[in-house]
């Protein structure tokens, strides 16, 4: 079964969003130094669910994404293409994490892709 692993939340006003999420829920977030791109990841506390991360929008529009574990981003991109997806954003390396493409559903909704691989460059 594929699930939601991480989940995005990309924001016009990043510094405002992230403590609107604290105030709120208290949640935790850790800068990551690990790539080009303005990124914070979220604690979203102990137990069962899922973390997540934030990042300025990047074309200033609000909202979430779900990313999903696969076992290959190559053949789901493949099969979201077939289906009557698209993909948005090529497959890519989060180095030392894994490998991510994101896409969106027929209806528009955009969501990414995700394989977990240490050895990514």
């Amino acid at each position: 079964m594929n699930r939601v692993v991480h989940f995005e939340i990309h924001a016009p006003d990043a510094a405002a969003a992230r403590k609107f999420y604290e105030d709120v829920f208290g949640w935790q977030f850790t800068k990551w130094e690990g790539g080009d791109t303005e990124y914070w990841l979220v604690n979203t506390g102990e137990g069962d669910g899922i973390g997540g991360g934030m990042m300025p929008s990047q074309d200033g529009q609000p909202r979430t994404v779900n990313v999903v574990e696969v076992e290959s981003v190559d053949d789901y991109a493949d099969r979201i293409a077939s289906t009557g997806g698209q993909i948005v954003v090529p497959k890519m390396a989060i180095p030392t994490v894994g490998w991510v493409a994101y896409a969106t559903d027929p209806g528009g909704n955009i969501f990414g892709i995700f394989k977990g691989d240490p050895t990514a460059k």
